[in-house]
């Protein structure tokens, strides 16, 4: 099938490149120029794993342009996936998907193409986008030099990512489910024709992903529109639920003496439960909960509901990140001149992605009670420069200086790299030997014998 994708985010770039893969021919469009021309040369804009290998295996199948007129024209499906940040009152700023809408309306020219809202939208922007289309289609074939293209049909479909950041094509190749949601039967087939690969598993794997042993046929399914994009915040916010709740049970476990670690492993034994997303820590972040929570509770105040578990996830997970701090204050007692070391600045591992990122709020909230940081990532340096221009001159080059005659360092992001460290080799470099677990990995008990006191954020 002809394809093209609007966008090349993580969303817009793993399914653009993942569908190429496939066999469909995919037509990726950004207009800034420079992404154009990385990704045309095989580089990636984004750092996230494998993408650079599949870029390379889906080759012959993709092209970006900069161009609707070059992508847009004979697409049997057009993705829309453009940023939707969050405005002042906490509802998405649709402007970018308002004007990726009347582009594509502008370059609409197949008997039938299904217009696909991959983007996270508010429930009910499946109609908006609709009637963008056809305003802007109208208009445009009112005019003499767009007039003649009347057989020309289209219906807007939602069609919901579940992908995490640093296992994004294993997420799209391998899914749990897919979602597709439309009021247009037609679309729904079309969809349903073009995932058909990964619904049956018949695609030969990539060289450097092979097929899980346990995959599958892929559950589809096919809805109505809001259904479907419902579907997306239900299951976002439920998962920042899932989080918020271990991490206030860890410290009802640390005022207690329990080990949370052990009370989350006990829960997820549970099979209505399960395992994921109970590790406590520091929460979450990324561009995905924070937005969504606060969309799906700006959703229904428009419709005079509140949503009161909602928002106590969002006010525990950003409790996190103040207790975090605090820790730290129990034990060093004054914070000014201290020098504190943080580990890891991205919101999570595998990832260069600082959106929302518990490290800025740890590092903003140390720097204004006085205390000296250093910071490290081994790869969202060089975007951290870029985003964070006023905390980059607190940037270490390497490990040891992060814990070079330090007070105490948190390990805010689990990565690989960190985990696997030789921890006594920087024992003796700090001033105090005090490490703070903000993601309750570390071996608590070797951390002790090497020589280190301590602690994390549930106790």
């Amino acid at each position: 099938m002809k394809v093209c994708v609007v966008g090349t985010g993580y969303v817009g770039l793993t399914t653009g490149v993942s569908l190429a893969f496939l066999g469909h021919e995919v037509t990726c469009v950004d207009l800034d120029q420079a992404k154009v021309d990385m990704l045309a040369a095989g580089r990636c804009p984004i750092y996230e794993p494998g993408m650079e290998d599949l870029l390379a295996e889906a080759a012959p199948n993709l092209t970006f342009t900069t161009s609707y007129a070059d992508a847009v024209p004979g697409a049997d499906v057009v993705f829309v996936a453009v940023q939707t940040p969050s405005a002042a009152d906490g509802s998405p700023d649709l402007r970018y998907l308002r004007s990726a809408a009347e582009s594509v309306a502008q370059a609409l020219d197949h008997d039938f193409t299904v217009v696909v809202n991959k983007s996270t939208v508010p429930i009910g922007s499946g109609n908006w986008v609709d009637a963008i289309l056809r305003d802007s289609f109208q208009q445009r074939e009112t005019r003499p030099e767009g007039a003649g293209r009347n057989s020309t049909e289209f219906a807007v479909a939602s069609n919901p990512e579940f992908l995490r950041e640093g296992n994004a094509i294993a997420d799209t190749l391998y899914p749990d489910r897919i979602v597709i949601g439309s009021d247009n039967p037609r679309s729904l087939e079309v969809l349903n024709r073009l995932y058909r690969p990964i619904i049956n598993q018949t695609f030969t794997p990539p060289t450097f992903l092979p097929r899980p042993e346990d995959a599958n046929a892929v559950p589809l399914v096919s809805t109505d529109l809001a259904s479907a994009e419902l579907i997306k915040y239900a299951a976002n916010a439920f998962l920042a639920l899932k989080i918020s709740y271990a991490n206030e049970i860890g410290q009802l476990a640390a005022k207690v003496g329990a080990d949370i670690t052990e009370v989350a492993r006990g829960m997820g034994l549970d099979q209505r439960i399960g395992s994921r997303f109970l590790q406590p820590g520091v929460g979450w972040g990324g561009s995905c909960f924070g937005k969504d929570t606060k969309a799906l509770i700006a959703t229904a105040s428009e419709y005079n509901l509140e949503m009161p578990i909602v928002k106590a996830a969002r006010d525990v997970n950003q409790r996190q990140r103040a207790i975090a701090v605090e820790r730290l204050q129990d034990e060093l007692r004054i914070l000014k001149g201290r020098k504190i070391g943080l580990l890891g600045l991205a919101f999570k591992p595998n990832t260069d992605d600082l959106r929302d990122a518990p490290a800025l709020d740890i590092a903003n909230s140390l720097i204004a009670r006085g205390a000296r940081v250093k910071l490290h990532d081994p790869v969202a340096t060089e975007r951290f420069r870029i985003e964070q221009p006023e905390l980059a001159p607190y940037l270490s080059q390497t490990i040891d200086e992060v814990f070079a005659d330090c007070d105490a360092v948190v390990l805010v992001t689990e990565w690989g790299q960190y985990l696997e460290l030789d921890w006594s080799k920087f024992i003796g470099l700090m001033r105090t030997p005090i490490i703070l677990d903000g993601r309750h990995v570390l071996d608590a008990e070797r951390m002790r014998r090497i020589g280190y006191k301590y602690i994390a954020v549930a106790g």
